[in-house]
């Protein structure tokens, strides 16, 4: 369904209203940094007109100094007024698509890149992909100085609550601050790792879906700041326990309905599910890159910790990439458990959009599904039933998706050469260090 575009005059009765001060004009770089203008009330007429201006060439990836000029337009369904007071009136967020300086959309913009993906896939006859997020994140304590420490503030566990779960106020807050903000929460609850939680809210359209995800995290932040705490999204900050994920349940609708559900179908799923999971299949090491972006992210996709480390998937168990929840009719999904919240969203939903299309267009047929626990078969099993692994490091998810035309396709030509060459610099930095781990493995033994 639209979400409804906010008219010049309501949103001037919604700024005296709500006495707003100030507006922030969120926008989103290539590594998935919510970046901000913000600016007082009095430049409101400005806004609306499209003539604010910012320097492009200060944002990572975006572009060289001689074309720095760059306009800010509001998308108006996405005004939004920040529950938490301010001495000086209230603060109003707009997300905004980024335009060079002759008024055109800026191909190295990330949301402007998934509404191009998404007007394609509107050209192929879908009106819809829908994203049900959920991202976890962990709380550590803050010192003195208010520096994140690795110092984790409860040690509670999966669906825990107080007085193990010392992070459940915080955590409740940060509901109430979201529905505050009009988002419908699902589910909120302590994770697996000591200090881990998940928060899952409503599914979106793809777009609606990637600026929640955005707004989430600057909440989450916002919120644990207050009690002292530090909100990461980082997949894996701590050895030896889960990392956080942020899987993704993906549904693809026509005019008809959820393309996905065929009650006649195998497992009551449709041609178009199969074909859209083959897709997912054959690209998923190439996407990789992009659903976990980080050299971190590969110290969560190891065997024993709950991550998919296998490209395989199934109706019934959690070990492989990829599973299909039961709920049938219009809710049914494919659940992608790779993607970590590192991920830039905007970037990360494209790239899946465009691999499920691919299996559509091709009618690409998924291997036959896995319904045992990949983790305790032995190589040789694995090769005997197609299962192939996701890349282990950064270095070798790029190199998928530099041979994956389609992925590329996906980010757009602006867009992969910035990731490409940047993702390789980090990490070349990356391999240069010298880490505790092998200093006590080997200094005294060679």
């Amino acid at each position: 369904m639209a979400k409804h575009v906010y008219s010049d005059e309501e949103v001037r009765k919604l700024i005296k209203d709500d006495n707003v001060r100030f507006l922030r004009l969120m926008f989103t770089d290539l590594f998935g940094t919510i970046k901000n203008v913000e600016i007082p009330i009095s430049q409101l007429d400005k806004l609306l007109e499209n003539k604010i201006m910012f320097d492009g060439s200060s944002i990572d990836g975006f572009v060289r100094i001689e074309e720095s000029d760059m306009y800010l337009y509001p998308d108006m369904s996405t005004w939004m007024v920040f529950p938490w007071g301010a001495e000086h009136g209230k603060v109003a967020r707009v997300i905004c698509d980024v335009y060079t300086s002759d008024r055109k959309p800026f191909e190295g913009d990330p949301r402007n890149n998934l509404i191009r993906v998404l007007k394609d896939m509107k050209a192929a006859g879908y009106t819809d992909f829908n994203i049900g997020p959920e991202p976890e994140f962990f709380l550590f304590k803050m010192d003195e100085n208010a520096k994140p420490t690795t110092k984790l503030n409860d040690q509670g566990s999966y669906f825990d609550m107080a007085p193990m779960d010392l992070g459940e106020n915080c955590r409740r807050d940060i509901v109430l601050e979201l529905e505050d903000m009009g988002f419908e929460i699902e589910a909120a609850h302590h994770e697996v790792a000591p200090g881990q939680h998940e928060i899952d809210f409503k599914y979106a359209d793809a777009l609606e879906a990637a600026d929640n995800i955005q707004t989430f995290k600057l909440v989450v932040r916002t919120v644990a700041r207050k009690y002292g705490l530090h909100a990461t999204f980082m997949p894996k900050p701590l050895a030896g326990i889960n990392g956080s994920g942020m899987h993704l349940n993906m549904s693809l609708f026509n005019k008809s309905g959820n393309t996905f559900y065929d009650a006649k179908g195998e497992l009551e799923l449709s041609d178009s599910a199969y074909h859209f999971l083959g897709g997912i299949l054959k690209h998923a090491r190439s996407f990789t890159a992009i659903c976990n972006p980080i050299v971190n992210s590969y110290k969560r996709l190891v065997p024993g910790f709950e991550a998919p480390v296998y490209v395989a998937w199934s109706g019934s168990n959690r070990s492989p990439l990829i599973r299909v929840p039961s709920s049938r009719g219009v809710s049914t999904r494919l659940e992608l458990r790779s993607v970590d919240p590192a991920a830039n969203p905007y970037l990360a939903i494209a790239a899946v959009l465009e691999a499920g299309l691919d299996g559509i267009r091709n009618e690409i047929k998924p291997e036959e599904s896995v319904d045992r626990n990949i983790y305790r078969m032995d190589e040789s099993e694995r090769e005997d039933n197609n299962i192939t692994n996701l890349p282990d490091t950064l270095h070798n998810a790029l190199k998928d998706l530099a041979k994956d035309q389609v992925m590329r396709d996906a980010m757009g030509k602006h867009l992969y050469q910035s990731f490409f060459e940047a993702k390789n610099l980090e990490y070349d930095a990356y391999r240069q260090q010298v880490s505790e781990w092998e200093r006590e493995q080997y200094l005294e033994l060679y």
